[in-house]
């Protein structure tokens, strides 16, 4: 029998591995079992690919989008909203989190979906393998100017954040440690790029350049030698603050909101215990990343943390999409809709800067929360959406052909998470329904599914449904 409690479990689950899923979806779900699912969620790779064929011959700017950001963003957003892998779509937006790399500099998106396609390929394998595909990736290596890191003229902005953002953090290394980790990733650059014209743009390509390497010892974090980039990451894995580092940002973006990045060497983590734990997990595991997302999502910590996380404004999109059935496939609106998160203040491919973008609380404020509100209410309101009819049949046959406004209110609530809210905030919303008095299913189910898809709106600006 599976109770409103197995529900609740399980949307969060969906929520935090995904952008959400259906009632009927989640129903199906809890049938098969919490342990289940979370191991199908984790074996993406038994699950079909998004059919990217269908994307490129309806969308063909998406594939080489060249210097603009948006059909780069259309090319992901489609990818998000169609897919049958969600966790491995969550997996990449997180290390698009940590390892923020942005079009506004790069001004090439072939290469950032390239790097996207990495995160989906190697994100839940293993970090060292990441980090040493990240250190050669065309894109950061531009972000970051590993292509102006010379034998005779270190340049150590990639070494600098390669220690503060990516794997240690702040506190955990010294001013030192920077410039002799940068001289060991000298030669790590790109090669020169044809000429744009007349065929368009090429990519750039990786090149390991031996005589502009610096093969002189470095003394770094304690260790004497001639090291090159792959010795400094295996020294960097040795070091305690990695694994926690990792492991603070899992539980940020999984789990629960923290403080931003750059206090994380002032402020400790809100739940030392679990960071200490998912932290030990990945060391005891060589650093592959799976068997620490399946301790995270299997523990208690995680199971007990509903909607204790803002949702990001890639969240709110793909999720309402998702759930309303809108934008599905081949659509005229995908690049404008691919912008609806820069307007929300998540412009992916496009970070602000190298820390990413700030998380949480600072998420919402008075002009992303007019945009978020209206965008979920424009659709969730919209009785003609196949998700929405769903979610009307389904509140129609919930307590037999005539239903109080009380008893509509809690349908509603219901269908949009289960959402939990406040006595004020259910107070407010019975206010409209009782101004219509009953809800009749029978006489009138063309009002009644009007006044579902507006009840379902007026949920949607609440403050309980923007954390997730």
């Amino acid at each position: 029998m599976v109770t409103k409690e197995d529900i609740s479990l399980f949307a969060h689950l969906m929520r935090r591995t995904g952008f959400g899923a259906t009632r009927d979806e989640i129903e199906t779900m809890a049938e098969d079992g919490y342990e289940a699912t979370v191991e199908k969620l984790l074996d993406y790779e038994s699950q079909e690919p998004v059919d990217d064929y269908t994307l490129y011959r309806y969308h063909p700017i998406t594939e080489v989008p060249g210097g603009a950001a948006a059909p780069g963003q259309a090319n992901w957003l489609y990818w998000m909203v169609n897919t049958k892998r969600p966790l491995q779509e969550k997996v990449a937006l997180f290390w698009h989190h940590v390892f923020a790399t942005g079009n506004s500099k790069v001004d090439n998106c072939n290469h950032l979906l390239d790097q996207i396609q990495m995160f989906r390929d190697e994100g839940m394998g293993n970090y060292r393998t990441l980090l040493v595909k990240l250190a050669s990736d065309p894109a950061m290596i531009f972000w970051l100017d590993n292509n102006e890191n010379h034998k005779h003229a270190p340049n150590e902005n990639w070494g600098r954040e390669l220690l503060e953002l990516f794997t240690l953090g702040q506190g955990n290394y010294t001013e030192k440690d920077v410039f002799e980790c940068s001289r060991a990733f000298t030669g790590w650059t790109i090669g020169a790029k044809m000429p744009r014209f007349p065929y368009g743009r090429h990519p750039w390509i990786f090149e390991y350049r031996e005589e502009d390497h610096d093969n002189t010892d470095k003394t770094f974090l304690g260790h004497v030698g001639n090291f090159n980039g792959e010795d400094i990451i295996d020294i960097i894995l040795q070091q305690p603050a990695c694994s926690k580092f990792i492991a603070r940002h899992l539980y940020n973006f999984f789990v629960e909101d923290e403080e931003q990045v750059p206090a994380w060497n002032i402020d400790p983590p809100r739940n030392p215990a679990a960071v200490e734990l998912l932290a030990k997990t990945l060391v005891e595991n060589n650093y592959e990343i799976k068997p620490v997302l399946r301790v995270l999502f299997k523990s208690d910590f995680f199971k007990e943390a509903l909607y204790k996380k803002v949702r990001n404004p890639v969240e709110v999109v793909v999720g309402t999409l998702r759930m309303t059935g809108d934008l599905s496939g081949p659509d005229p609106r995908l690049e404008a809709m691919a912008r609806e998160p820069g307007y929300m203040g998540q412009d992916i491919l496009d970070p602000p800067s190298v820390e990413g973008w700030h998380t949480g609380h600072e998420w919402i404020n008075s002009g992303s929360l007019v945009k978020r509100v209206n965008f979920v209410a424009d659709r969730v309101s919209n009785t003609d959406l196949p998700g929405v009819k769903r979610i009307v049949e389904r509140v129609s046959g919930a307590n037999g052909p005539v239903m109080s406004p009380a008893d509509f209110v809690d349908q509603c609530l219901d269908q949009m998470g289960p959402l939990p809210v406040t006595d004020k905030t259910r107070q407010e919303l019975l206010i409209q329904a009782e101004s219509e008095g009953d809800v009749n299913w029978d006489s009138n189910p063309d009002d009644s599914a009007r006044r579902t898809g507006e009840m379902l709106a007026l949920i949607g600006s609440t403050r309980e449904y923007q954390f997730g």
